[in-house]
Protein backbone atom coordinates (compact mmCIF):
# COMPACT_ATOMS: atom_id res chain seq x y z
CA UNK A 1 0.00 0.00 0.00
CA UNK A 2 1.18 3.40 -0.57
CA UNK A 3 0.33 6.31 1.36
CA UNK A 4 -2.41 8.58 0.03
CA UNK A 5 -1.67 11.84 -0.58
CA UNK A 6 -4.43 14.47 -0.40
CA UNK A 7 -4.40 16.43 -4.25
CA UNK A 8 -4.85 19.74 -4.85
CA UNK A 9 -5.99 21.13 -8.66
CA UNK A 10 -4.17 24.64 -9.86
CA UNK A 11 -6.35 26.04 -12.63
CA UNK A 12 -9.68 24.50 -13.92
CA UNK A 13 -9.60 24.10 -18.14
CA UNK A 14 -10.11 21.47 -19.72
CA UNK A 15 -7.16 19.01 -18.90
CA UNK A 16 -8.12 19.91 -15.37
CA UNK A 17 -11.47 18.43 -15.71
CA UNK A 18 -10.17 15.38 -17.41
CA UNK A 19 -7.72 14.62 -14.72
CA UNK A 20 -9.60 15.57 -11.44
CA UNK A 21 -12.56 13.22 -13.04
CA UNK A 22 -10.32 10.09 -13.26
CA UNK A 23 -8.85 11.03 -9.71
CA UNK A 24 -12.14 11.32 -8.32
CA UNK A 25 -13.90 8.26 -9.66
CA UNK A 26 -10.76 6.03 -9.19
CA UNK A 27 -10.66 7.38 -5.11
CA UNK A 28 -7.95 9.83 -5.02
CA UNK A 29 -8.48 12.49 -2.48
CA UNK A 30 -8.70 15.85 -3.88
CA UNK A 31 -9.19 18.27 -1.48
CA UNK A 32 -8.87 21.52 -3.14
CA UNK A 33 -9.18 23.33 -6.32
CA UNK A 34 -7.51 26.93 -7.21
CA UNK A 35 -8.38 29.61 -9.96
CA UNK A 36 -8.15 33.13 -11.05
CA UNK A 37 -11.90 33.28 -10.27
CA UNK A 38 -13.60 32.09 -7.60
CA UNK A 39 -16.80 31.41 -9.27
CA UNK A 40 -14.62 29.00 -11.92
CA UNK A 41 -13.03 27.40 -8.57
CA UNK A 42 -16.54 27.20 -6.87
CA UNK A 43 -17.96 25.55 -10.27
CA UNK A 44 -15.58 22.72 -10.54
CA UNK A 45 -15.39 22.37 -6.95
CA UNK A 46 -19.16 21.80 -6.48
CA UNK A 47 -18.83 19.26 -10.18
CA UNK A 48 -16.27 17.18 -8.07
CA UNK A 49 -17.19 17.51 -4.54
CA UNK A 50 -13.83 19.24 -3.32
CA UNK A 51 -14.05 20.89 -0.50
CA UNK A 52 -12.05 23.36 -0.85
CA UNK A 53 -12.75 25.86 -3.67
CA UNK A 54 -9.40 28.94 -3.62
CA UNK A 55 -9.36 32.41 -5.65
CA UNK A 56 -5.77 32.21 -6.68
CA UNK A 57 -2.37 30.00 -6.49
CA UNK A 58 -0.82 31.23 -3.94
CA UNK A 59 -3.59 30.44 -1.50
CA UNK A 60 -3.65 26.71 -2.45
CA UNK A 61 0.49 27.08 -1.90
CA UNK A 62 -0.30 27.80 1.31
CA UNK A 63 -3.02 25.06 1.97
CA UNK A 64 -2.12 22.61 4.47
CA UNK A 65 -4.84 20.34 3.77
CA UNK A 66 -2.86 19.75 0.14
CA UNK A 67 0.35 17.25 0.05
CA UNK A 68 1.08 17.06 -3.96
CA UNK A 69 -0.23 20.07 -7.01
CA UNK A 70 -1.48 19.37 -9.98
CA UNK A 71 -0.37 21.69 -12.42
CA UNK A 72 -2.50 22.78 -15.50
CA UNK A 73 -1.93 26.31 -16.83
CA UNK A 74 -0.76 26.95 -20.07
CA UNK A 75 2.74 26.36 -20.93
CA UNK A 76 4.33 29.70 -20.68
CA UNK A 77 3.43 29.55 -16.65
CA UNK A 78 4.59 26.10 -15.43
CA UNK A 79 7.62 26.90 -14.42
CA UNK A 80 6.05 29.84 -12.44
CA UNK A 81 3.21 27.55 -10.58
CA UNK A 82 5.92 24.72 -10.31
CA UNK A 83 8.07 26.77 -8.16
CA UNK A 84 5.20 28.32 -5.97
CA UNK A 85 4.25 25.08 -5.18
CA UNK A 86 7.87 23.50 -4.48
CA UNK A 87 8.56 26.57 -2.66
CA UNK A 88 5.59 26.04 -0.11
CA UNK A 89 6.54 22.50 0.50
CA UNK A 90 4.32 20.47 -2.16
CA UNK A 91 4.87 18.09 -4.46
CA UNK A 92 4.13 18.53 -8.15
CA UNK A 93 2.91 17.04 -11.16
CA UNK A 94 2.99 19.29 -13.95
CA UNK A 95 1.14 18.90 -17.22
CA UNK A 96 3.01 17.97 -20.38
CA UNK A 97 4.48 19.94 -21.94
CA UNK A 98 6.52 20.16 -18.62
CA UNK A 99 8.12 23.73 -19.30
CA UNK A 100 8.54 26.10 -22.14
CA UNK A 101 11.99 25.24 -22.80
CA UNK A 102 14.55 22.83 -20.85
CA UNK A 103 16.18 26.15 -19.25
CA UNK A 104 12.74 26.21 -17.29
CA UNK A 105 12.24 22.83 -16.94
CA UNK A 106 15.69 22.38 -15.16
CA UNK A 107 14.91 25.26 -12.77
CA UNK A 108 11.72 23.33 -11.61
CA UNK A 109 13.91 20.22 -11.20
CA UNK A 110 16.71 21.80 -9.66
CA UNK A 111 14.20 23.07 -7.18
CA UNK A 112 12.38 19.78 -6.69
CA UNK A 113 15.68 17.64 -5.56
CA UNK A 114 17.10 20.73 -3.12
CA UNK A 115 13.65 20.38 -1.61
CA UNK A 116 12.90 16.71 -1.67
CA UNK A 117 9.77 16.46 -3.22
CA UNK A 118 8.52 15.23 -5.93
CA UNK A 119 8.40 17.28 -9.74
CA UNK A 120 6.95 15.06 -12.60
CA UNK A 121 5.62 15.26 -16.04
CA UNK A 122 2.24 14.34 -16.52
CA UNK A 123 3.33 12.23 -19.49
CA UNK A 124 0.01 9.76 -18.53
CA UNK A 125 0.73 7.90 -21.86
CA UNK A 126 3.74 5.85 -20.24
CA UNK A 127 1.72 4.96 -17.42
CA UNK A 128 -1.17 3.36 -19.48
CA UNK A 129 -1.40 -0.72 -19.10
CA UNK A 130 -0.89 -1.12 -23.17
CA UNK A 131 2.33 0.85 -22.73
CA UNK A 132 3.11 -0.89 -19.73
CA UNK A 133 3.28 -4.83 -21.66
CA UNK A 134 4.91 -3.08 -24.66
CA UNK A 135 7.88 -2.28 -22.55
CA UNK A 136 7.35 -5.87 -20.92
CA UNK A 137 7.65 -7.31 -24.32
CA UNK A 138 10.51 -5.21 -25.61
CA UNK A 139 12.56 -6.31 -22.68
CA UNK A 140 11.64 -9.60 -22.95
CA UNK A 141 12.86 -9.60 -26.57
CA UNK A 142 9.57 -10.59 -28.21
CA UNK A 143 10.68 -7.67 -30.81
CA UNK A 144 14.18 -8.76 -31.11
CA UNK A 145 16.23 -5.53 -31.46
CA UNK A 146 13.80 -2.68 -31.42
CA UNK A 147 14.88 -0.85 -35.06
CA UNK A 148 12.17 1.83 -35.99
CA UNK A 149 9.49 3.77 -34.16
CA UNK A 150 6.85 5.56 -36.39
CA UNK A 151 4.32 7.64 -34.41
CA UNK A 152 2.08 10.38 -35.55
CA UNK A 153 -0.21 12.69 -32.96
CA UNK A 154 -2.67 14.93 -35.79
CA UNK A 155 -5.85 16.84 -34.71
CA UNK A 156 -7.94 19.18 -36.27
CA UNK A 157 -8.43 22.10 -33.43
CA UNK A 158 -9.65 25.22 -33.61
CA UNK A 159 -8.19 28.12 -35.96
CA UNK A 160 -9.12 30.93 -33.85
CA UNK A 161 -6.32 33.03 -33.92
CA UNK A 162 -6.74 34.60 -30.28
CA UNK A 163 -6.96 30.41 -29.10
CA UNK A 164 -4.30 28.98 -27.15
CA UNK A 165 -3.25 26.41 -28.96
CA UNK A 166 -2.48 29.46 -31.80
CA UNK A 167 -0.86 31.93 -29.56
CA UNK A 168 2.62 31.94 -28.98
CA UNK A 169 2.70 33.84 -26.47
CA UNK A 170 0.98 30.82 -24.63
CA UNK A 171 2.92 28.27 -26.12
CA UNK A 172 0.82 27.57 -28.66
CA UNK A 173 1.84 25.55 -31.54
CA UNK A 174 1.63 21.93 -32.80
CA UNK A 175 4.88 20.31 -31.03
CA UNK A 176 4.97 21.29 -27.53
CA UNK A 177 0.47 20.68 -27.63
CA UNK A 178 1.00 17.14 -29.72
CA UNK A 179 4.46 16.47 -30.70
CA UNK A 180 5.20 16.23 -27.14
CA UNK A 181 3.66 12.90 -27.11
CA UNK A 182 5.69 10.92 -29.90
CA UNK A 183 9.06 12.80 -29.00
CA UNK A 184 8.77 11.30 -25.37
CA UNK A 185 7.90 7.90 -26.81
CA UNK A 186 11.18 8.01 -29.12
CA UNK A 187 13.03 8.94 -26.00
CA UNK A 188 11.33 6.31 -24.19
CA UNK A 189 12.27 3.36 -26.88
CA UNK A 190 15.72 4.97 -27.46
CA UNK A 191 16.91 7.68 -25.56
CA UNK A 192 18.86 11.00 -26.86
CA UNK A 193 18.73 10.86 -30.03
CA UNK A 194 22.25 11.22 -32.41
CA UNK A 195 21.27 13.39 -34.72
CA UNK A 196 17.97 14.81 -35.48
CA UNK A 197 16.48 16.59 -38.61
CA UNK A 198 12.80 18.73 -38.86
CA UNK A 199 10.33 21.09 -40.62
CA UNK A 200 7.39 22.45 -39.94
CA UNK A 201 4.87 24.84 -41.80
CA UNK A 202 3.12 27.76 -39.66
CA UNK A 203 -0.25 29.49 -38.80
CA UNK A 204 -0.75 33.30 -39.78
CA UNK A 205 0.23 33.26 -35.70
CA UNK A 206 3.33 32.29 -36.09
CA UNK A 207 2.66 28.84 -34.41
CA UNK A 208 3.94 26.18 -36.11
CA UNK A 209 0.63 23.90 -37.64
CA UNK A 210 2.72 20.62 -39.03
CA UNK A 211 6.25 19.31 -37.06
CA UNK A 212 8.05 16.21 -38.67
CA UNK A 213 10.81 14.87 -36.90
CA UNK A 214 13.55 12.48 -37.89
CA UNK A 215 15.71 11.19 -35.02
CA UNK A 216 18.86 8.80 -35.77
CA UNK A 217 20.35 6.67 -33.01
CA UNK A 218 23.09 4.98 -32.86
CA UNK A 219 23.41 1.81 -35.13
CA UNK A 220 21.06 2.98 -37.57
CA UNK A 221 17.99 2.97 -35.36
CA UNK A 222 15.18 5.88 -36.57
CA UNK A 223 12.34 7.21 -35.24
CA UNK A 224 9.57 9.18 -37.40
CA UNK A 225 6.95 11.70 -36.15
CA UNK A 226 4.35 13.94 -37.56
CA UNK A 227 2.31 15.98 -35.30
CA UNK A 228 -0.37 18.73 -36.91
CA UNK A 229 -3.28 20.79 -35.17
CA UNK A 230 -4.71 21.63 -38.46
CA UNK A 231 -5.48 18.23 -39.68
CA UNK A 232 -6.71 14.65 -38.02
CA UNK A 233 -4.56 12.04 -38.71
CA UNK A 234 -4.85 8.16 -37.74
CA UNK A 235 -2.93 8.86 -34.50
CA UNK A 236 -1.37 5.29 -34.41
CA UNK A 237 2.28 4.30 -33.39
CA UNK A 238 4.25 1.49 -34.62
CA UNK A 239 7.57 -0.17 -32.90
CA UNK A 240 9.37 -1.93 -35.34
CA UNK A 241 12.02 -4.95 -34.80
CA UNK A 242 14.08 -7.18 -36.58
CA UNK A 243 12.07 -10.57 -35.47
CA UNK A 244 8.53 -8.64 -34.86
CA UNK A 245 6.36 -4.97 -34.59
CA UNK A 246 3.71 -3.74 -32.57
CA UNK A 247 1.11 -2.08 -34.31
CA UNK A 248 -0.66 -0.20 -31.78
CA UNK A 249 -3.87 1.39 -32.78
CA UNK A 250 -5.91 5.08 -32.84
CA UNK A 251 -5.58 6.46 -30.30
CA UNK A 252 -2.25 5.42 -29.63
CA UNK A 253 -1.53 7.57 -26.98
CA UNK A 254 -4.61 7.22 -24.98
CA UNK A 255 -6.00 3.71 -23.55
CA UNK A 256 -6.13 1.43 -26.67
CA UNK A 257 -5.41 -1.80 -27.80
CA UNK A 258 -2.09 -3.25 -29.91
CA UNK A 259 -0.92 -6.28 -31.69
CA UNK A 260 2.35 -8.09 -31.72
CA UNK A 261 2.67 -9.27 -34.90
CA UNK A 262 5.75 -11.65 -36.48
CA UNK A 263 7.97 -11.20 -39.46
CA UNK A 264 5.62 -13.90 -41.34
CA UNK A 265 2.99 -11.80 -40.24
CA UNK A 266 1.35 -13.60 -37.92
CA UNK A 267 -0.47 -12.53 -34.75
CA UNK A 268 1.04 -13.79 -31.86
CA UNK A 269 -0.39 -11.33 -28.92
CA UNK A 270 -3.43 -9.14 -29.44
CA UNK A 271 -3.73 -6.38 -25.81
CA UNK A 272 -6.54 -4.54 -24.84
CA UNK A 273 -8.12 -3.20 -21.63
CA UNK A 274 -11.08 -1.75 -20.46
CA UNK A 275 -10.82 1.12 -18.23
CA UNK A 276 -12.58 3.05 -15.47
CA UNK A 277 -12.37 6.51 -17.02
CA UNK A 278 -9.65 7.92 -19.49
CA UNK A 279 -6.78 6.41 -17.47
CA UNK A 280 -5.18 9.27 -16.14
CA UNK A 281 -4.94 8.57 -12.53
CA UNK A 282 -1.82 5.98 -13.40
CA UNK A 283 0.57 9.11 -13.18
CA UNK A 284 -1.39 9.88 -10.12
CA UNK A 285 -0.65 6.08 -8.61
CA UNK A 286 3.04 6.04 -9.70
CA UNK A 287 3.34 9.67 -8.05
CA UNK A 288 2.23 8.39 -4.68
CA UNK A 289 4.25 5.58 -5.05
CA UNK A 290 7.29 7.28 -5.83
CA UNK A 291 6.40 9.65 -2.98
CA UNK A 292 5.97 6.89 -0.54
CA UNK A 293 9.00 4.77 -1.21
CA UNK A 294 11.07 7.96 -1.61
CA UNK A 295 11.98 7.75 -5.10
CA UNK A 296 11.79 11.21 -5.79
CA UNK A 297 13.86 10.94 -9.42
CA UNK A 298 10.72 8.97 -10.97
CA UNK A 299 11.30 5.77 -12.41
CA UNK A 300 9.10 4.88 -15.71
CA UNK A 301 9.69 9.04 -16.41
CA UNK A 302 12.79 10.52 -14.49
CA UNK A 303 13.14 14.11 -13.98
CA UNK A 304 16.64 14.20 -15.42
CA UNK A 305 14.68 12.96 -19.13
CA UNK A 306 11.72 14.94 -19.00
CA UNK A 307 14.64 17.54 -18.74
CA UNK A 308 16.36 16.34 -21.42
CA UNK A 309 13.32 15.58 -23.55
CA UNK A 310 12.73 19.20 -23.19
CA UNK A 311 16.06 20.01 -24.63
CA UNK A 312 15.25 17.99 -27.72
CA UNK A 313 12.15 19.94 -28.28
CA UNK A 314 14.11 23.14 -28.35
CA UNK A 315 16.18 21.56 -30.50
CA UNK A 316 13.20 20.93 -32.86
CA UNK A 317 12.57 24.48 -32.45
CA UNK A 318 15.74 26.00 -33.58
CA UNK A 319 15.45 23.64 -36.78
CA UNK A 320 12.31 25.11 -37.67
CA UNK A 321 12.84 28.31 -36.27
CA UNK A 322 10.43 28.83 -33.49
CA UNK A 323 10.95 31.24 -30.71
CA UNK A 324 8.32 32.43 -28.40
CA UNK A 325 8.16 35.48 -27.01
CA UNK A 326 10.43 36.58 -24.06
CA UNK A 327 13.26 34.08 -25.18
Amino acid sequence: MTERLRWGILATGGIARLMTSDLVANGFDVTAVASRRLDSAEAFAAEFGIPTAHVGYEALASDPDVDIVYVATPHPVHVENALLMLESGKHVIVEKPFALNAREATAIASLAKARGLLAMEAMWTRYLPHMVRIRELIAQGALGEVRTLMADHMQRLPDDPSHRLNSLELGGGALLDLGVYPVSFAWELFGEPETIQATATFKPTGADAQVATVFGYPGGRIATSVSASDTAGPNTAVVVGTEARIEIDGVWFANTSFRLIDSAGTVLEEFSQELNGRGMHFQAEAAERLVASGELGGDVLPIDETVAIMGTLDRVRELIGLRYPGE
